[in-house]
């Protein structure tokens, strides 16, 4: 063999040698078919408990109209700094907090004959608002305040007390679930289970009821003599457990 011919050979060989090599790289791992689970029961169970709602959540606001957008807004910052001056005399930090909401200035609108319009000046709108957990506080200020009236009245629960019912609801939560497995493994004939996956969640509290709005709207042109007291409604604080449980053999 000429010499060409073997370094040839010897090149093809070693091309050879480099596509195997190259295909052991990239190839891909073998498949391992698993035997699906057996003897596992999914199941999923919850706890619920409702809670008095003991936050108290108050917006008062002001409305007024003008034909100079800065005029309109000084007036509403007057109006609404007072408000704040007086709101902070009697705020106590987590029993009765108080902030500005929204405040705006938007123009105002007429329609015309023939169905246009144009703009006839500006209208604008700034909200205090007053809430916390002492309800009474709450209520007797919001009725004190001067130059502004009850827009929107509403209670909810707060984060402590949520937290607080939240861990207790878990325990019944939890308490089920295991029940429930327990008996689902008896009347299948097992002698027990063991936890394959378990997830617990709360959900947000729902509310259940609302009263005292409409006695808050009816006094916000009153004083404080004429304030009559409002009532909380109550929220629903709910924990699922849900997962799957592996049945044991006797």
């Amino acid at each position: 063999m000429s010499p060409f011919r073997k370094f040839a050979a010897a090149r093809c060989a070693i091309v050879a040698a480099v596509l195997v090599l190259a295909g052991a790289v990239h190839a891909e791992p073998p498949v391992v078919l698993q035997a699906p689970p057996q003897n596992v029961v999914n199941l999923g169970v919850n706890a619920s408990r409702e809670v008095l709602q003991d936050t108290l959540s108050i917006t008062l606001a002001i409305a007024r109209e003008g034909a100079d957008a800065a005029a309109l807004q000084s007036e509403l910052r007057k109006v609404l700094d007072a408000a704040l001056t007086q709101a902070r005399s009697a705020a106590r930090p987590g029993l009765v907090d108080v902030r500005t909401g929204a405040f705006s200035i938007t123009p105002r609108y007429v329609t015309r004959a023939g169905g246009t319009s144009a703009q006839s000046g500006w209208q604008g709108r700034a909200e205090l608002v007053i809430e916390g957990t002492d309800t009474g506080a709450i209520s007797q200020l919001a009725g004190r305040i001067t130059g502004m009236t009850v827009a929107r009245v509403a209670y909810s629960l707060s984060r402590a007390a949520r937290e607080r019912t939240e861990a207790e609801v878990e325990v019944e939560a939890i308490s089920r679930f295991r029940a429930r497995a327990d008996s689902y493994a008896r009347q299948f004939g097992f002698a027990g289970y063991s936890l394959r996956e378990v997830a617990v969640a709360a959900g947000e509290p729902g509310l259940v009821g609302l009263q005292g709005v409409r006695s808050m709207r009816a006094a916000s042109t009153g004083g404080a003599d004429e304030l009559q007291p409002v009532e909380p409604g109550r929220a629903t604080v709910t924990v699922t457990v849900s997962g799957s449980v592996q049945l044991m053999a006797r």
